[in-house]
């Protein structure tokens, strides 16, 4: 088994919700209001904004030094 099979098995519940907490935000495309939109949230879920167009989600994304995963 690899090492780092190995340490995400070990971590707690609660840890395991925190992972990537800091690093990791995820894109994902909405309609709000009857406009599209993209929304940005933090890796636990928790919604963070809204901005209207992708290339301002990432970028915001990025200036905050996360990387962006996009959600279908």
């Amino acid at each position: 088994m690899n090492p780092t099979t190995l340490f995400l098995r070990q971590l707690s519940p609660q840890d395991f919700a925190a992972f990537g907490l800091n690093d990791v935000a995820y894109v994902k495309r909405i309609e709000r209001d009857g406009a599209a939109g993209f929304a940005i949230h933090a890796a636990d879920g928790t919604p963070l904004t809204v901005v209207p167009n992708e290339q301002l989600a990432l970028a915001t994304v990025r200036q905050n030094d996360m990387e962006a995963l996009s959600v279908h």
